[in-house]
């Protein structure tokens, strides 16, 4: 069996409050692209996890990844050998441990089904994992997993992500928001959120990693729709009309700044 872990990015990401729990009031907007990480399954004598690819070595203790941690926590009748991998980086705002989570959830529900509680218990390993499993656009609050359906209106969209190859840890960025509420997310299909939205972090992200100033503005010089930094970040994606476009656009970052990484795909 194969899944690929689809990439999480947030169309929109509004930092509402400071929650006594010390966590954060969020309203985001989920979307996800057609690529990302990759699980290999076979059946084994018991759990195992081994991660390869490019950026393998961002993940210190494979055996504590959100993968392990994912399968310690769902029922299932035997071993499981899961290869990852990993091609999205670590640390940039793209939900990849959650959505390496998330693939597993599926991978579980194809093969044995899933418990009652599986929010529960998607929610338990990451604010991002619950809406990893469905890996559709949808709308979050609370802290990310209180989920409602959104529409579809962008499926299909073309999508490219690029990231200076620069970590950036989450907390930090949320620790440096100033506190201010500028607002609710706006009300609307899923392009209007996203266009009339914004990312609350970009502000904090780029004080601590400033490269992500200079990949919106590349993005911005390739003539997209939308273009906002995912999550907390580094990871910045641009949103166009059409494939050709964003072709062109991934060529000439390519070109221009050849040591980023980046992805092409579409929105699901």
């Amino acid at each position: 069996m194969q899944e690929t872990a689809y990439a999480k990015i947030n169309l929109a990401l509004h930092v509402r409050r400071r929650r006594e729990d010390g966590y954060h009031e969020l309203e985001t907007l989920f979307a996800f692209v057609d690529a990302g990480d990759v699980l290999s399954v076979e059946p084994a004598a018991q759990d195992a996890v081994l991660v390869v690819g490019e950026f393998a070595g961002g993940l210190d203790d494979p055996s504590d990844n959100l993968v392990a941690k994912a399968l310690a926590v769902l029922p299932h009748d035997s071993g499981l050998a899961i290869t990852l991998e990993k091609k999205l980086p670590v640390a940039a705002g793209l939900g990849g441990g959650s959505a390496d989570a998330g693939a597993v959830f599926r991978l579980i529900r194809d093969a044995h089904g899933l418990p009652d509680d599986w929010r529960d218990r998607a929610a338990a390993l990451g604010a991002d994992v619950p809406a990893c499993v469905e890996s559709r656009t949808c709308i979050g609050r609370g802290t990310g997993t209180e989920l409602e359906p959104a529409d579809d209106s962008l499926a299909g969209t073309p999508v490219l992500l690029v990231n200076a190859r620069v970590p950036l840890s989450t907390g930090p960025v949320f620790k440096a928001w100033d506190g201010t509420d500028r607002g609710p997310m706006p009300a609307g299909n899923a392009r209007t959120i996203a266009l009339e939205g914004r990312n609350d972090l970009e502000g904090p992200a780029i004080a601590l990693c400033p490269p992500v100033a200079g990949v919106l503005a590349a993005l911005r010089g390739t003539s997209p729709f939308l273009t906002r930094m995912s999550g907390s970040g580094a990871t910045c994606f641009a949103l166009y009309d059409d494939e050709t476009a964003r072709d062109q656009a991934a060529a000439r970052i390519a070109a221009d700044h050849p040591g980023w990484w980046q992805m092409k795909g579409k929105l699901r």
